[in-house]
């Protein structure tokens, strides 16, 4: 699904009305009712309740004038508050007010703090038709009060397009924000609407369909995706009668460290789960035992190790000659930063031939040494938290944070690396300015050994032969969806990273199962 920022929507919208004669009031129009729909299914039909909508002077107050009109149609007590004088409003929204002001609705012009908060006990449901998208300068005045006022009223609310005081592009509230149930957001989901927090203060979000050609979508170059189960299950690759073991590739790990040898367990596990044929752990010596006894299905190849225990240079030739007959590497979960594994890590980077993804202290490795990215012979796929981000490019992990897309994007260009930036809504960004938010996912992965088994699933899947972009953004995805299954049974509180990977094989067969179904 493709995610528009508010310049994006705004070129769409012109092309739909300038290009193909689409007039702006049928657009508006067309809002409304798909905003109603979407409030009958919520809440489970309208019938007997009020309804205040709240409007600005804006094309979002004209969804919310033609809205208004449409539930009085229907018999619905609903009444409208204007954030202003009605002579200020024009254009299109103004062809809307100038209807509903024909009607027996109540409109209340330039509404007061008293007569909003009297308005807003009255109601059942509360419309936000305030701002919509394109707000760039934090809420102040009348206009915060009112958010406030509807945050404090405990009545369900329902956001036309985007919460107000959401940035539609980072998510960023803008001072203060509408913390809606419901969010109806037109045509294409919004940035804003994906990434935290405002995915958390836009509640369920429904995409509309306003009859905006899909020619019209089509001209716009969009480069953000959502990535949802309608991604993923398009993406798996069904197996094949008399398919064997090697069919399905063999995944190489280099991790482990003592101390640390339960992320190479997870990793191992994880990439099993994800259907890779073979799995082998190049582990220091010292701690293959613990291993082999924790995953009989994988192999070992004991390597030598450092002074501390952790793999030492000596073992750069032998994970070499090794990797000749594997399709793919997971570099880093417990490795440690001992010296001497660290230019182990960085040759590795630099002179293996088969695709890998890269974790941990992988990413730890590579700080000060981000130049060898590009002397790199094969994809690599980075998978840094906001911290790692943070060391790599030797800023905050807020800085990060402010602006995840961005820094995503400019880094996995600059570097030719394809990079998922965890966290909430992970993000993918691949060399040519692709980037895909995740929708899967919840707070109950927030647990250690949740990135190894990350690291496991894309490694199995580049094992597999799948493309090192599609391998990020499937593996993300079934990460989370894996996460969701685990926290529904378990909790979020309690779920520990090996329930997540028992819950990998029921991930894949929920997207399978709907592959199946969509091809009936």
């Amino acid at each position: 699904m493709k995610i528009v920022t508010a310049q994006q929507m705004r070129n769409i919208d012109q092309r739909a009305i300038k290009e193909f004669g689409i007039p702006g009031p049928v657009l508006m129009e067309n809002a409304a009712a798909s905003v109603m729909i979407e409030m009958e299914r919520f809440f489970d039909g309208l019938a007997g309740v009020k309804v205040a909508i709240i409007c600005g002077k804006g094309n979002n107050g004209g969804d919310g004038f033609a809205l208004a009109r449409r539930l009085a149609i229907r018999g619905i007590a609903v009444r409208v508050a204007i954030l202003g004088p009605m002579n200020v409003i024009q254009g299109e929204a103004d062809v809307h007010l100038s209807i509903l002001k024909k009607t027996s609705v109540e409109i209340i012009p330039e509404v007061s703090q008293e007569s909003l908060s009297e308005l807003l006990s009255w109601s059942d449901i509360i419309v936000d038709a305030i701002l919509g998208v394109g707000l760039s300068s934090p809420l102040e005045g009348f206009f915060a009060q009112t958010v406030n006022l509807i945050n404090q009223s405990g009545k369900p609310v329902v956001a036309i397009d985007i919460p107000t005081g959401i940035h539609s592009d980072t998510g960023a509230v803008m001072g203060t924000a509408v913390k809606a149930d419901l969010t109806v957001t037109m045509c294409l989901i919004k940035a804003g609407l994906a990434l935290l927090p405002g995915a958390d203060y836009a509640g369920a979000v429904r995409v509309a369909d306003i009859g905006i050609p899909t020619e019209a979508i089509d001209q716009e170059p969009i480069s953000l995706s959502l990535l949802n189960q309608g991604y993923a299950w398009g993406r798996i690759e069904p197996r094949k009668t008399g398919s064997h073991k090697g069919t399905f590739g063999h995944l190489f790990i280099v991790a482990g460290s003592p101390g640390k040898a339960g992320a190479a367990v997870m990793t191992s596990l994880s990439a099993l789960r994800t259907g890779a044929g073979l799995v082998t752990a190049a582990v220091p010596n010292g701690i293959l035992p613990i291993i082999q006894s924790q995953v009989f299905e994988a192999m070992g190849i004991p390597m030598p190790e450092s002074m501390s225990g952790s793999l030492g240079t000596s073992s750069v030739n032998e994970i070499l000659s090794s990797a000749e007959q594997m399709t793919a590497c997971a570099i880093g979960p417990g490795l440690s930063t001992q010296e001497e594994t660290v230019q182990v890590v960085l040759s590795l980077v630099q002179r293996l031939t088969i695709p890998m993804v890269v974790d941990a202290d992988g990413l730890n490795a590579l700080v000060g040494s981000l130049p060898i990215l590009k002397k790199a012979k094969a994809p690599i796929i980075l998978t840094p938290h906001p911290g790692e981000m943070a060391r790599l490019l030797g800023i905050s992990a807020a800085d990060v944070q402010r602006d995840r897309i961005a820094i995503a994007s400019e880094f996995a260009k600059t570097h030719k690396v394809i990079l998922v930036l965890k966290g909430a809504g992970s993000i993918v960004a691949t060399p040519d300015g692709q980037v895909f938010i995740n929708s899967s996912g919840n707070p109950g992965m927030a647990t250690g050994g949740t990135g190894d088994a990350l690291t496991g699933i894309i490694g199995g899947l580049l094992a597999q032969g799948y493309h090192p972009t599609q391998a990020a953004c499937l593996g993300v995805y079934v990460h989370g969806l894996a996460g969701d299954l685990a926290a529904k049974e378990k909790g979020e509180a309690g779920m520990i990273a090996g329930d997540l990977i028992e819950k990998i094989p029921d991930a894949f067969r929920t997207l399978e199962d709907t592959l199946s179904t969509n091809d009936r």
